[in-house]
């Protein structure tokens, strides 16, 4: 039995930023039908659903759903620099956790009213620059105290505030997170991303080694992989967190996530569960045939690298 595959929606659906609920069904459903795929990553911003809740609960495939309120996340973190789970100010932790407490209640109306199941809800560690790993403790010995209608807590280690460094994300160090987890005695787990560690660090050939100490650790769910570029390009300039593709797919993209690398992180990443893919669609890429195709080709590229013969889907 191969391990459970999840599959990032959101980046590659052309519906995301522009809506058209033909194209979503079709990407969804889709996504949902190829083999091995076990869940499908959908963002949480400010609601269920980005355009149209209601469409999304009625329509959402029968398949695991990885929830993800990092898009609202750094809206907030825009708007108020001291907002996150981690802050050491108890006004921007308490209004984090607000806005947790609506996610929670949007997880039990998705499994109340639709075919799907949530497996996952991710957790961030900002604010930016002044996440505090003792706040985040007591903030996830709260969170953990709820209801979350039977989804893992997950804590998506992003990149960490760095001196002298312009972060993406800036959010807590690893070892920070893995402290305040411990700390709380809450069951959540660490979620890697390839992408991320590497915007952090700043050298590709490092990440497996940070990926190495989040599987040493004990706490370690799942790996996504998920490209960056250390140039201007078709996607994005340097060190944005763009999804780049696997290089050996878009050679284009000047992706540093070469088939090597994606070896190198999953054989760090041990036994652990999941194994995800997190990658953009072209700019160009418009239909739902295309984008499908871009999922199908990097997942035949992980179980090339990585040996997978597919997942298994999470009963209901």
């Amino acid at each position: 039995m191969g391990r459970l595959i999840q599959l990032s929606a959101y980046p590659l659906s052309p519906a995301f930023a522009r809506w058209d609920p033909q194209i979503e069904g079709e990407v969804l459903d889709g996504l949902a039908a190829l083999p091995g795929v076990a869940a499908l990553e959908v963002p949480w911003i400010d609601g269920i659903h980005p355009h149209d809740s209601e469409w999304f609960l009625q329509n959402v495939p029968a398949i695991g759903l990885a929830v993800t309120p990092l898009p609202w996340i750094m809206r907030r973190v825009g708007a108020y620099a001291g907002y996150g789970i981690a802050a050491a100010g108890d006004d921007g932790r308490s209004t984090a956790i607000a806005d947790l407490r609506r996610v929670a209640a949007d997880v039990a109306e998705i499994t109340a009213r639709s075919a799907a199941r949530v497996v996952t809800v991710a957790l961030h560690t900002a604010p930016r620059g002044t996440a505090d790993a003792e706040a985040l403790a007591r903030s996830l010995g709260e969170i953990s105290e709820w209801d979350w209608s039977g989804a893992q807590l997950i804590i998506e280690h992003c990149d960490a505030h760095v001196p002298g460094q312009t972060p993406e994300k800036g959010f807590l160090s690893l070892q920070g997170e893995i402290e305040a987890i411990r700390a709380s005695g809450a069951e959540v787990g660490l979620w890697m991303n390839w992408g991320r560690s590497a915007i952090e660090l700043r050298d590709p050939d490092a990440v497996a080694g940070q990926i190495a100490v989040a599987a040493e650790s004990g706490l370690l769910v799942g790996l996504s992989l998920s490209g960056a570029s250390d140039r201007e390009g078709s996607y994005s300039g340097p060190w944005i967190d763009a999804h780049h593709p696997f290089a050996s797919i878009d050679p284009d993209a000047a992706s540093l996530l070469t088939d090597g690398r994606v070896r190198a992180a999953v054989q760090a990443a041990g036994d652990t569960p999941w194994l995800g893919v997190k990658v953009s669609r072209r700019p160009d890429a418009v239909t739902s045939d295309v984008v499908l195709r871009v999922a199908e080709r990097h997942l035949e590229a992980l179980r090339t690298v990585e040996g997978t013969t597919g997942g298994r889907r999470p009963s209901r």
